[in-house]
């Protein structure tokens, strides 16, 4: 069989070519239903529907097109080039070989947070969608705080850390109130300082502290591989 008769001509997708589609897009990217929810800011349930085949608004396409980053937010709604198995899987090869799963764990008291600060040495932090601005902000004061603490851990007795748990646990209950929900994965990395061919790597961990909405928190996310650290 020839290589081009696998890639259709580009036509308005189907409601069947279209779940086809946002499920094999999601995949590539290794990201749950609930975490697509998170990031197009759609239900759940939503997301589920449009995955079944059933008709979807130019709404909800416009969102899945905001999530998965295209350029152009109405592309679901125009003729569209459906990729080949071939394509899919080189796609997805190439994510793979670009990014590394986390497993998601939640984050949930003060306590937890510092003595994850403590052992971290470098985090990523943010939200998985758009949040209102009291969330935000919100968000950041913890983060600002999360960074201070883990840089002045040391100088804490055992008694004033208590308070550094308060203090985390405010934030925490603050955004959960808000409607978002925090999840953290760890991971060890090898970083070379400086551009000494020769220097040796030094072992590091790296926190990563992910706001997703109340309830459609993910399993699991997917992270550059390299990029995007704050020391």
């Amino acid at each position: 069989m020839n290589a081009t008769e696998h890639v259709q001509q580009p036509r308005l997708l189907t409601p069947a070519e279209l779940a086809a589609c946002i499920k094999m897009f999601r995949e590539m990217r290794q990201w749950s239903q609930e975490q697509l929810a998170a990031i197009s800011g759609l239900n759940v349930r939503t997301i589920q529907r449009v995955e079944q085949g059933l008709s979807a608004s130019l709404d909800t396409r416009r969102a899945l097109a905001r999530a998965f980053e295209f350029e152009d937010i109405d592309v679901l709604n125009k003729p569209f080039a459906i990729p080949s198995e071939e394509e899919a899987k080189a796609a997805k090869e190439k994510f793979d070989r670009e990014h590394v799963t986390l497993t998601a764990m939640p984050l949930t008291t003060g306590k937890q947070l510092a003595k994850l600060a403590e052992t971290c040495s470098m985090d990523l932090s943010e939200p998985a969608f758009e949040l209102t601005r009291e969330a935000d902000e919100t968000f950041a004061m913890l983060v600002d705080y999360l960074r201070d603490y883990r840089d002045c851990a040391d100088a804490y007795s055992e008694t004033q850390k208590f308070d550094v748990y308060d203090e985390m646990q405010s934030h925490i209950g603050a955004l959960k109130a808000l409607g978002v929900s925090l999840r953290y994965a760890t991971r060890k990395i090898q970083v070379k300082w400086g551009t000494d061919a020769d220097a040796k790597p030094m072992p590091l961990t790296v926190l990563y502290v992910v706001g997703f909405p109340l309830g459609e928190e993910p399993e699991q996310f997917a992270t550059p591989k390299s990029g995007g650290i704050r020391l």
